[in-house]
């Protein structure tokens, strides 16, 4: 006797033309389910198969597109209230290949979920989950290369504190290691990354973000070790910038945030939010951070003042 389930996946599959889109799938699924009476076991079934699909899909430009055309809103069911956070990353792997990924928080209005966006030319975007045990909370953020062959990936699995994991899959993720926790006022509540980590000849530059009283957000800098990324040499001991008097209100008050930066030159260039209200940019010169980076060293052997 056939099964609930292969009687529920032939119907589906006999509906479905042999190209379709998700919406397409998810209304098919919906017909059959009011046609059949179904087990627990084909419900099993037929949510796991939806989970799968909205967890991986593909999203394809217009060559004749502009880039400002080129719009992400979201499709699947587990970021239908929001893509949100999006950390972009130019990739150069081992044999030079470069690929651009975005890791970004998948949000239905009741959970969260890490995500993986990939993209070669930035007109064919495919959507992948992130697995594994700290697959969890905000803040992925994936180094622009390899480290010691494996990808390395900065997160805050804890909403607390800043990690750093390794694989040799980029979309699986077991275990981190902590690397920085609250230590100065400013960032007592939360500490966290601002975007990919940026090579320089003094190590790794990672912006921070840190909330402290009064929930406010400001954001810093922090240094690591080129090959060894899990070793911290060097912190700011001040914010490198907090909201002024015009950012300070806005649909979430007291809040700047980056979600990355870039080497231009000479200068640090880094684009933030002001409140979840608008956006602009700093500049800073890169060897003037640096080294109060490198001076703050030895701050970091002592507790805080």
């Amino acid at each position: 006797m056939q099964s609930f389930e292969n009687k529920a996946f032939d119907r589906i599959h006999a509906k479905l033309p042999s190209s379709f889109t998700y919406e397409e799938l998810k209304r098919y699924v919906r017909e059959t389910e009011s046609e059949i009476d179904m087990t627990p076991e084909c419900q099993t079934s037929l949510q796991e198969t939806m989970w799968l699909a909205s967890s991986h899909y593909e999203i394809d430009f217009s060559l004749d597109t502009d880039i400002s055309e080129r719009v992400i809103f979201p499709i699947a069911d587990i970021e239908v209230k929001g893509i949100e956070d999006a950390r972009f990353v130019r990739f150069v792997d081992d044999n030079g290949e470069i690929v651009y990924f975005a890791t970004y928080t998948a949000y239905d209005g009741v959970s969260i979920l890490p995500r993986l966006l990939r993209t070669t030319d930035f007109y064919h975007f495919t959507f992948l989950p992130i697995y594994g045990e700290i697959a969890r909370n905000k803040g992925m953020a994936l180094f622009p290369r390899k480290i010691n062959g494996k990808y390395a990936m900065l997160c805050r699995i804890d909403g607390v504190n800043n990690f750093i994991a390794f694989s040799e899959n980029v979309n699986i993720w077991r275990s981190a290691t902590m690397i920085q926790s609250p230590k100065y006022p400013w960032e007592f509540v939360q500490i966290g990354n601002c975007g990919s980590p940026l090579e320089t000849h003094a190590g790794w530059l990672v912006i921070t973000h840190g909330v402290g009283p009064m929930r406010e957000y400001v954001l810093s800098a922090s240094l690591f070790q080129l090959e060894h990324p899990e070793q911290e040499i060097g912190r700011m001991k001040l914010p490198l910038l907090a909201s002024n008097k015009k950012e300070r209100e806005g649909a979430v008050p007291n809040v700047v945030y980056s979600c990355g930066a870039i080497i231009h030159l000479t200068k640090l260039i880094i684009p933030y939010a002001m409140s979840d209200y608008a956006s602009t940019y700093a500049i800073m010169d890169l060897e003037e951070l640096l080294s109060e980076l490198i001076a703050s060293h030895a701050d970091l052997l002592s507790p805080a003042a």
